[in-house]
């Protein structure tokens, strides 16, 4: 960036820990007076040499001139964002122009000293930034700011951490020793690869996952059923297609290099069997911990990102990814933080703001900021008008367009008429954005045929919970087993009168929640990692005030997982004198209630000083894990209910328990990154301390039947109260304080590993395979 622009230039002023205090000051003002600021670093790496590019600084700078320095640095302007600024510096200075792909954030780096006798004081937070290249740039297709830089050259990264060891005074010192020294750590670790190691490594994750072929009878489907079926089946397809792109940036080329690569060696099979699992490179039940690098990932080819250079193809690079999963998702930009987001929000109107915090769109950035309009009284709060929303049907159009084709084909094929309006009205909404009509169609569905497709759960967002992904399941009526679970959705009222809260809290107007249960015949798009055993839906806030939800249990998913999973988790952490109260009926019903607790309790909500919101609006990414630890233990407290109005059998009083105390050994298994896996560390440790579970001498756990009662109630009404009330601190509280891996929990983990207990199934689709290739 030319000096002179520089000098009128405004930075944000932040706080030592790295937060904006609402200041802002001129470049040299900032400098002079030592306050922390912003700053991106660019690194780029040449794979095949080993190398990183740098740059010379040029004389005249005010600091470290002359010097060997990164590839591309400059400070990020007041109200602009760190990846735009990483992209423009590297254009502006080296003239390498690279989409956001390119760009891997690796960490943030304080750097704090002072230079020019006292002069300069430079206190900033550094976003570090990766840029892999397969080979070295040439060096005469670069285009060098003169006012920035006099010559750029390649060094192997060797050679460079030697130097600045050696406190070479030609170079910028870093203290590779410290927290800068991570950039060539980890680049000495992701080229430095064990083959062995790595796939031993990626085979025991995979051994987590028991593979279950899942099965389901077609029979009382028509022929013509079956077609339309194929056409449903095609859409659910492509809603992996769409989840794929809503995890991250880079996904969908991660997923299609993997796959073309996969049958090349042992470890390629190894990472894309693994990859399909968790549909990102980010294990779901290691804490979302990466397993690929973008050193595995699709090699890109950008024609035109220098000036040509005779006999050179063009800029070849890896689509890049962090290492840490990014909370937004792809549903924002990723560089975008919480502050931005709210402070744009607050300049909206109210109809914008419901539309900012909507289920059905994403966050994206205009091209840029205009830098001019900066004065001498500061500058224009530029972030509040840098973002702006895309709905879902403009984002993913490509898709959604096939996918209503197919839908609708479908529909016109059906002998279901139910099936026939949902499928058309889920075409519509595809294409208008609108999914009301779909999702009350999908409520009255009365079929053989089960369809579930479309954007629904928003725990992929990790940043507010407000952005739903894409799924299907698609499945076959089981009409005996619907027929008993009438109970459960007919005295949902009752429930919710009961609930153990103030009632003022109570709602008036819960509706009977219909519950399907079906067998699994396939399922796609937002279903990694740990399946599903049931859901209730919709989310919308709109639809559960005016009609409710509905519940879709997978029995078949149950099944697998009762006798894989839960049955050996019991033989192993579960005392002897308990074990036989595992059975499956108190496992299935326990599910059941957890589903129709979704659809009672608070959701649409009065705040204490008198404003309407919601739940999930309030709680923001906190409300997930919340909310599936109010279904589940308010779940419990209801089979308890049911029991003492004679609704239910007394014999599932202490199995209920018993069975619900196996299960949270499960489902902390998922991991305490992921919503089930929050909730059960919550519920397992509040129990725990109330005495309700007890663990043995042996390291075995059983349940005091006389306090788990009063325990579960408990629980229940201090959940139920924080939704109620809308209270984010207090939500963030009590998951701070129980939602943590503690000894007991680790033993059991410990012990369930040593006996190499299934975490959960992988499923695998026969009926759905031979339905869409004419198999016999």
């Amino acid at each position: 960036m030319d000096e002179a622009v520089q000098a009128e230039e405004y930075f944000d002023v932040l706080t030592k820990t790295g937060q904006k205090t609402g200041i802002r000051k001129t470049r040299g003002h900032v400098h002079r007076d030592g306050d922390y600021h912003r700053a991106v670093h660019v690194w780029i790496y040449s794979e095949s040499t080993n190398e990183l590019l740098l740059q010379k600084r040029a004389e005249f700078k005010d600091s470290w001139p002359g010097q060997w320095d990164i590839s591309s640095a400059g400070h990020i302007s007041a109200g602009d964002s760190s990846l735009i600024t990483a992209r423009r510096e590297l254009q502006e200075e080296l003239g390498v122009n690279l989409p956001e792909d390119a760009f891997e954030l690796l960490f943030v780096f304080l750097q704090e000293c002072v230079t020019n006798d006292g002069k300069f004081i430079n206190n900033e937070f550094n976003d570090v930034y990766l840029v892999t290249t397969i080979a070295p740039i040439p060096l005469e297709a670069f285009s060098l700011q003169e006012s920035e830089v006099s010559a750029v050259k390649y060094i192997s990264c060797e050679e460079y951490k030697s130097l600045l060891q050696k406190e070479d005074p030609d170079y910028v010192p870093y203290d590779v020793n410290g927290q800068y020294g991570e950039l060539l750590n980890l680049i000495a670790q992701r080229y430095k690869e064990n083959v062995e190691e790595r796939s031993l490594s990626l085979q025991r994750q995979l051994n987590r996952y028991a593979p279950i072929p899942l099965t389901a009878e077609l029979g009382g489907i028509s022929d013509v059923d079956k077609e339309a079926l194929k056409f449903v089946l095609k859409a659910a397809m492509i809603m992996d297609d769409i989840f794929h792109q809503q995890v991250c940036l880079s996904n969908p080329a991660l997923r299609d290099w993997l796959k073309e690569h996969a049958d090349t060696s042992p470890l390629n099979k190894l990472k894309w069997k693994y990859f399909s699992i968790n549909k990102s490179p980010w294990s779901c039940l290691d804490e979302n911990l990466a397993f690929l690098s973008t050193a595995d990932s699709a090699i890109k080819l950008h024609l035109h990102a220098t000036k040509p250079v005779s006999g050179w193809k063009g800029l070849e690079y890896k689509a890049a990814f962090p290492l840490s999963k990014q909370p937004g998702a792809n549903f924002y930009p990723s560089d975008m933080d919480k502050l931005e987001f709210e402070l744009w929000k607050n300049s909206l109107s109210e109809d914008e703001r419901q539309e900012a915090m909507g289920f059905f769109n994403v966050i994206k950035r205009f091209n840029g900021v205009n830098l001019d309009t900066q004065t001498d009284e500061g500058v224009a709060d530029l972030s509040i008008r840098d973002l702006y929303c895309v709905p879902f049907s403009q984002e993913y159009s490509s898709y959604l367009t096939k996918a209503s084709e197919l839908l609708y084909k479908a529909g016109e094929l059906t002998s279901f008429p139910s099936l026939k309006k949902l499928l058309h009205t889920k075409a519509n909404a595809f294409l208008s954005n609108d999914y009301y009509d779909s999702d009350i169609a999908w409520m009255e569905l009365d079929s053989k045929l089960d369809i579930t497709i479309g954007p629904y759960e928003t725990y992929e967002d990790s940043l507010f919970g407000y952005k739903a992904t894409f799924e299907a399941f698609i499945g076959i009526r089981d009409d005996d087993a619907t027929a008993k679970l009438k109970l459960f959705g007919d005295n949902l009222l009752v429930l919710e009168q009961n609930l153990p809260m103030d009632d003022t809290f109570k709602s008036k107007d819960v509706t009977a929640a219909p519950i399907r249960v079906i067998q699994l015949l396939y399922n796609a798009g937002d279903v990694k990692g740990p399946q599903t055993v049931a859901f209730n839906l919709p989310n919308d806030e709109r639809i559960v005030r005016d009609r409710g939800t509905s519940m879709v249990m997978l029995k078949n998913v149950s099944e697998a997982k009762f006798k894989h999973i839960l049955l050996p988790i019991a033989e192993a952490c579960i005392s002897k004198e308990q074990q036989e109260l595992v059975d499956f009926d108190s496992f299935f019903t326990h599910t059941i209630c957890h589903e129709c607790c979704h659809g009672i309790g608070p959701h649409s909500i009065v705040l204490p000083d008198g404003r309407k919101s919601t739940v999930r609006l309030e709680l923001q990414e906190l409300h997930s894990a919340l909310e599936e630890a109010k279904a589940d233990i308010v779940g419990l407290w209801a089979l308890k209910f049911f029991i003492n109005q004679n609704l239910l059998p007394s014999s599932l009083c202490k199995s209920m328990y018993v069975s619900f105390l196996a299960g949270c050994f499960r489902s902390v298994r998922f991991g305490l990154d992921e919503a089930h896996g929050k909730g059960q560390a919550l519920q397992f440790n509040w129990l725990f301390e109330k005495e309700a579970f007890i663990m043995h001498p042996d390291g075995r756990f059983s349940v005091n039947f006389d306090k788990v009662e009063d325990a579960v109630e408990s629980l229940s009404r201090k959940i139920l109260t924080i939704q109620a009330t809308g209270d984010k601190n207090k939500a963030s509280s009590l998951l701070e304080e129980y939602c943590k891996m503690t000894n007991p929990l680790r033993l059991a983990l410990d012990k369930l590993e040593s006996a190499e207990v299934p975490v959960d199934i992988t499923p695998a689709f026969p009926v759905a395979d031979q339905i869409l290739h004419g198999r016999p």
